[in-house]
This record gives structure tokens, C-alpha cells and sequence, in this order.
């Protein structure tokens, strides 16, 4: 019997696969603190008492890359000299939530959660990382090195995961390749899962756990220059059109001076040389300006899915 969302295996493929994340963030964000409970302390006493809560739901580095973007916001903290707090959130749906609400001021999305929170509540870009010369990147379709699949059609009656039901590379782009063969995931699938982070889907296509995975192209090539452990047993079948990069977007209700210093920071982090090495451990060449109509293939792609679902 087909299954689909989080199953009974699914449920034990998180539990395998999560263990070792969770102990590496725990490392890597030791100064991690929530809504329920911000951390206090550490703080200059010269800083301004509203802090700034940032939230990193889309990265292009992997989980292990955690570290440098908690660098990045002390980084920002001291520049503008007002206290910053990291909300601590995995989910982009939730992310989008505190966004909307006005919890979170700043964070970093995927290009999914960006097209949906900018038509719903207007979300507004703030910055966008250039990385390896350009702003985009694209959807990776991945099985074990040694698998005979070569091609997404080979996928089809196997496992396979996605990353988060709101992610343009983990999930929108593979279901709009299926949608083009007719298919849902679904139907295609025997069973699919949700990993909720682009490490765990490497790692289970790596380890057997899955057939295949779609994944964000940034985050393997980083993986696969970096820490090569899970990504050197695994192969590249697909290799989607590319998309607007992962942004960086504020809150509606931030106010003018603090979203126009932010800016600031980002715009001219790569010409400060602490700034600057902070941005090469990320992988990131600088940030810059971007404009909404870089979105709009994800906007087109997400529309033509979901005209298909009204048909159905």
C-alpha cells in the first residue's frame, strides 16, 4: 500500500537520520535561544534594548554551515550596534508565520517560502547572496553512486524523499517534473517522505535509506567540496533549470532605519575583512540587491502545478 507524507518508515528514517544532526547543531548553535526563551547576557551594554530576531530557514551551506551564519549575525549585531537575537526554527512554513507576525524581523528563506509569504502577507526582499559568481541555483535529482537509475523516470515505484513541503528545489520542482510526466507523487512513488533539511536527504540516499532525494544544487556542492562523506556516494541524475536564489527578507513591520541598516551591512560586508572571511567560510562572494521578478520562474512553475491539481 502506498504511503505518503511521514509513515511508519518514514518515521523510523527520521529517527536514524536525525540523531547526528541533532548533535551537531547542538554544538554548532550553543548560543541558540527561541521565542519562549531569548537568550540574555553576552549582549554590549551600549546596545539598543529592542533586539533585531533573525531566523535562518534557507540556507546554501549545509546544517554544519550553522556556525558561520551565527558568526554572521554577531557580525551584524556589532555593525549595528543593536542586539540580535536567532530565533531558532527549522520549518519554513513557521518561519513565514513569524515573518507575517512581525516575531521574526529578519530571515534567511528559501525561494518557495519567499513566492508564498510575498503573495500572502508581502514579504519584502532585503538582499540576496551572490555565490559562485551568480544568483541562482537549481534542483538536484540524486541516487546512490552505485545505483543503476539514471534518469527520474527510473525513480518510478521507489522511495524517495523530499525536504520541506514548502521548498521550491526539495519538493515544488521535482513534483512540477512529475506533474509534466502526468504524474503526482503519489502515484509515481511507492513512498515518500519529508526530511525537513537537505543534509537528511543526502544521507539517506547516501545510506540506502532512500532511492532518491531532490535536493538544493548549493548545499551539495558545498557538501561535496567541503565534507564529502555522503555526497561521494551519491550521483547527480537531474539538473533542474535554475531559479532565484534563496533571499533574505524582512518583516513588513520592521521600521525604516533598522531595514535601511541592515541593508547597509549586508551590501558592504565583503569590504570589511572580518566580513569578507565570514563570507568565504559560508561559500557566499557578497550580497546583493535582487530584484522580485527573479522569483517569478518558481511563481510560474507553482501555478501550473496547481492548475493541474483543480483539473484532477
Amino acid at each position: 500500500m502506498k504511503m505518503t507524507g511521514i509513515g511508519a518508515g518514514a518515521l523510523s528514517v527520521l529517527l536514524l537520520l536525525g540523531g547526528g544532526v541533532l548533535s551537531c547543531k547542538q554544538q554548532d548553535l550553543s548560543r541558540k535561544v527561541s521565542l519562549e526563551k531569548r537568550e540574555d547576557a553576552s549582549a554590549p551594554s551600549e546596545l539598543q534594548p529592542h533586539p533585531v530576531r533573525i531566523a535562518v530557514g534557507g540556507m546554501i551551506t549545509p546544517r554544519e554551515g550553522y556556525a558561520y551564519y551565527r558568526e554572521f549575525l554577531k557580525y551584524i549585531e556589532e555593525k549595528l550596534g543593536q542586539k540580535v537575537e536567532y530565533v531558532d526554527r527549522e520549518d519554513y512554513a513557521e518561519i513565514n508565520k513569524l515573518v507575517e507576525s512581525g516575531d521574526v524581523d529578519l530571515a534567511f528563506v528559501c525561494g518557495g517560502p519567499y513566492v508564498q509569504g510575498h503573495r500572502k502577507f508581502g514579504m519584502q526582499l532585503l538582499v540576496a547572496p551572490q555565490a559562485h559568481g551568480g544568483t541562482v541555483y537549481y534542483s538536484y535529482i540524486i541516487v546512490r553512486k552505485d545505483s543503476p537509475i539514471r534518469d527520474l523516470q527510473g525513480l518510478r515505484g521507489k522511495v524517495f524523499a523530499f525536504t520541506d513541503p514548502l521548498s521550491n528545489t526539495g519538493k515544488l520542482v521535482p513534483t512540477y517534473l512529475l506533474a509534466k510526466m502526468g504524474e503526482t507523487p503519489e502515484s509515481f512513488f511507492q513512498q515518500h517522505i519529508y526530511t525537513r533539511n537537505h543534509d537528511r536527504a543526502i544521507k539517506a540516499v547516501a545510506e540506502g535509506v532512500v532511492d532518491g532525494a531532490a535536493v538544493d544544487s548549493l548545499i551539495w556542492e558545498y557538501s561535496n567540496r567541503t565534507n564529502p562523506k555522503y555526497t561521494s556516494r551519491t550521483k547527480i541524475i537531474e539538473k533542474s533549470a535554475p531559479y532565484g536564489i534563496p533571499p533574505v527578507v524582512v518583516s513588513r513591520k520592521l521600521d525604516a532605519g533598522t531595514k535601511n541598516g541592515l541593508k547597509r551591512i549586508f551590501l558592504t560586508a565583503h569590504e570589511d575583512a572580518r566580513g569578507k572571511a565570514i563570507l568565504e567560510k559560508m561559500m557566499i562572494d557578497r550580497f546583493v540587491l535582487i530584484d522580485d521578478s527573479a522569483y517569478d520562474s518558481i511563481r510560474r512553475m507553482n501555478e501550473w502545478v496547481e492548475k493541474r491539481k483543480k483539473r484532477e
